[in-house]
C-alpha cells in the first residue's frame, strides 16, 4: 500500500486568513463611515482617506490570486486607521497628538509624523515580499536597497501630489499639507519615511520570512 502524499498546508492557511480579512474590511468600512461622518474639514477627510479607498478594494480583489502575509495585512490595517484617524481630525487636530506633544514637550502636533513613519514601515513590507516572492533580486543587502529605494520614492511621489493639490486648490489645501508652520516638513515627512522603512526591516525581516516560507507554494516564484 502506497502512502497517500501530505495535504498541501497552504489552502489551509488561506482560508483561516479569510474571515480575518472580512473582520477587518468591516471594520475599515464602520471607521471610514464614522471619520466621515461629521469630519473637521471634508475635502481633507476625503484627500487622505483615498489611498484607503483606493488600496483596500485591490487588496480585497487579490486576496486568493495574490494572497499577502498576516504581518503585511496588519500593517497596512493600522496604517489606514492612521489615515482614516488623520483624516477626520486633520493631522494638526488629533487629540493623539496633542498628548503626545504634551508628553515630549514638543512644539507641535506630532501625529503627521505617525503617519509618514506608517507611509515608509508598510510600503518597505509590501516591496519586501514582492521582491521575494517574484524571486526578482538576489541577495539580501541588494532588496533591502531597493526597498528603502522604492519607500523613498513613494514618500518623493506624495509630497509632490501635497503640492500639487495645494497649487490646484489654493488656501484651501493648509488642512491637508499639515505642516503646522514648519519649513523643513516636506524633509521631515521623507525623513520620517526612511525611519520607517529602516525600522521595518530590522523588527520584522525574521517574521516576515517566517510568514512568507508558510506560504510559499502559492506564490509565483
Amino acid at each position: 500500500m502506497t502512502d497517500l502524499p501530505d495535504a498541501p498546508q497552504a489552502p489551509l492557511a488561506r482560508s483561516s486568513r479569510d474571515p480575518a480579512l472580512a473582520i477587518a474590511s468591516g471594520a475599515l468600512l464602520a471607521l471610514l463611515v464614522l471619520s466621515g461622518w461629521a469630519p473637521y474639514d471634508r475635502p481633507t477627510w476625503l484627500l487622505e482617506v483615498a489611498p484607503v479607498l483606493i488600496a483596500w478594494p485591490i487588496l480585497f480583489a487579490t486576496r486568493k490570486r495574490f494572497p499577502l502575509t498576516a504581518l503585511v495585512y496588519a500593517a497596512i490595517f493600522l496604517h489606514a486607521c492612521v489615515l482614516i484617524v488623520g483624516g477626520a481630525y486633520t493631522y494638526a487636530r488629533v487629540p493623539l497628538g496633542f498628548a503626545l506633544a504634551d508628553l515630549f514637550e514638543l512644539a507641535r502636533n506630532p501625529y503627521d509624523r505617525i503617519g509618514h513613519f506608517f507611509q515608509g514601515c508598510v510600503p518597505a513590507l509590501v516591496a519586501r515580499e514582492i521582491l521575494i516572492r517574484g524571486a526578482f533580486v538576489n541577495g539580501r543587502r541588494m532588496r533591502d536597497f531597493l526597498v528603502v529605494c522604492v519607500v523613498l520614492a513613494i514618500s518623493a511621489s506624495y509630497e509632490l501630489i501635497e503640492w500639487g493639490v495645494a497649487l490646484a486648490i489654493g488656501a484651501s489645501a493648509t488642512e491637508f499639507l499639515g505642516t503646522q508652520g514648519d519649513p523643513w516638513d516636506t524633509q521631515w515627512d521623507m525623513f520620517m519615511a526612511l525611519v520607517g522603512a529602516t525600522t521595518a526591516l530590522g523588527l520584522f525581516a525574521r517574521l516576515h520570512d517566517r510568514q512568507i516560507a508558510s506560504i510559499q507554494p502559492e506564490s509565483a516564484r
